[in-house]
């Protein structure tokens, strides 16, 4: 029999997947220079497109493939304003987000209220699922969950320990260096900001398809500004952002477990965005930007000869 315990660690690591997947398609946008302020935006479109895809096929897996193709479009869109034409990335990244929010509104008219017709799958790995405590909570999940967990070790991997992870840091932090040795800045920027784009529209289908089977516009709820919070608060690593996104996860699940003891939802809701902003505060600090890890380049458009 399941623990209350287990309950709550299961639901937790559900809710902070969405947040998982999305913050490791921002960590690798950001680790090349790129900051995407559309996430909100990439996501909701994601979310959208997976379920009417869903809906419309009854396929699953369907809309989890069509979902971040189309989400990496707006990343691409991004990666052209950014990275091509040298445009102040926090313009675009705002307009992504408006732009997204709109057409996920046009285009999830017909699908609100409507529940999932395609069938939800959940798999129990053998043996794994048996641990105490552990085993339900994080061995009883769907493949998306799963498939987290193995990219939160492949980027880390990525990262830190090839060779075209030491390319796409160094971009980050010195892009006129790597342009010396004749690697393209652009190229290396605009493969980091379209996959970063599909890794948050992945997150956006999770939500719509099996996190909260149905649509609802405006599903996101400001999920995407609290992953580019979550992005400084792991410091740009894929391992910190595996406790930050469950952190999160956790406090989205206590807002209804603690509603019976007298402590207002409202309050334990306002939580990430409160830390959000703190984040946003500390990374807008050029010191502090330098003392937690920031790419020195982010944010900055490269120019050849600058």
């Amino acid at each position: 029999m399941i623990s209350a315990l287990e309950v709550f660690l299961q639901a937790t690591v559900a809710a902070g997947t969405t947040y998982l997947l999305a913050t490791l398609g921002e960590i690798l946008t950001e680790r090349s220079g790129v900051q995407n302020l559309g996430v909100e935006g990439v996501m909701i479109i994601g979310a959208v497109t997976g379920f009417a895809v869903a809906q419309t096929s009854g396929n699953v897996w369907l809309g989890v493939l069509i979902a971040p193709l189309i989400s990496g479009i707006l990343g691409g869109a991004h990666a052209i304003i950014c990275v091509t034409l040298k445009q102040n990335q926090i313009v675009s990244g705002l307009a992504i987000t408006m732009i997204g929010i709109g057409i996920s509104g046009l285009l999830g008219k017909p699908y609100v209220g409507l529940p999932l017709s395609a069938k939800l799958l959940r798999y129990s790995i053998p043996f794994l699922s048996n641990i105490p405590i552990l085993g339900p909570s994080l061995f009883n999940h769907d493949p998306l969950t799963y498939l987290s967990f193995i990219l939160v070790v492949v980027l880390w991997y990525f990262l830190f320990r090839t060779r075209a992870g030491i390319i796409v840091r160094s971009v980050g932090e010195n892009p006129s260096a790597v342009d010396a040795l004749g690697i393209s800045v652009d190229r290396t920027r605009y493969f980091c900001t379209v996959l970063g784009g599909l890794l948050i529209g992945l997150a956006g289908a999770y939500l719509s398809l099996f996190y909260t089977p149905a649509w609802a516009e405006g599903m996101t709820g400001g999920k995407g500004w609290i992953v580019v919070g979550l992005t400084i608060f792991s410091m740009w690593s894929p391992k910190r952002a595996l406790v930050g996104a469950y952190l999160f996860g956790g406090i989205e699940v206590l807002q209804y477990r603690l509603q019976p003891f007298g402590i207002s939802p409202s309050l334990l809701a306002s939580l990430p965005y409160i830390a959000t902003i703190v984040a946003l505060l500390f990374g807008a600090s050029e010191r502090v930007r330098k003392r937690i890890g920031a790419p020195s380049a982010l944010g900055r458009p490269y120019t050849r000869g600058d």
